[in-house]
């Protein structure tokens, strides 16, 4: 597992998943755009098909943070990935709903249920995912 300064990040196979450290809100801009600069370089770097994003050390994301959400999913449709959430608040739920983003990816209770809907074939069932 990689340490930055706002996201833990560890590679499963063809999966990085995004482990925030602390909440994503607006107070810490400056040092979340580099880390969000250093984790799409990242992406670029490391042979990583899909993500999963872990919120289970955080309660609450700002917007500047989905729009980094919005990004991440962008680049990974190019190369036909997919992303999920886990251990998400009812915080950070709320804000899916709102935003209609929970309808982009799935929100599942735990990292391993995450894990299955990232790397799931087109034609398996679909994946084990709450909301």
């Amino acid at each position: 597992m990689t340490a930055l300064h706002v996201f833990e990040t560890e590679q499963i196979g063809d999966t990085l998943v995004l482990a925030p450290s602390r909440d994503l809100s607006e107070l810490h801009l400056s040092r979340f755009e580099e880390e969000t600069a250093a984790v799409l370089n990242l992406i670029e770097s490391i042979p990583a098909k899909n993500i999963v994003l872990d919120f289970s050390k955080t309660d609450y994301y700002g917007s500047t943070a989905l729009g980094f959400f919005v990004k991440l999913w962008t680049r990974l449709r190019k190369g036909e990935g997919q992303m999920a959430f886990c251990n998400v608040s009812e915080n950070e739920l709320e804000i899916l709903r709102l935003t209609k983003l929970d309808s982009l990816w799935p929100v599942c209770n735990s990292r391993e249920e995450a894990l299955a809907a990232v790397t799931k074939k087109p034609d398996d069932d679909p994946p084990t995912a709450s909301s």
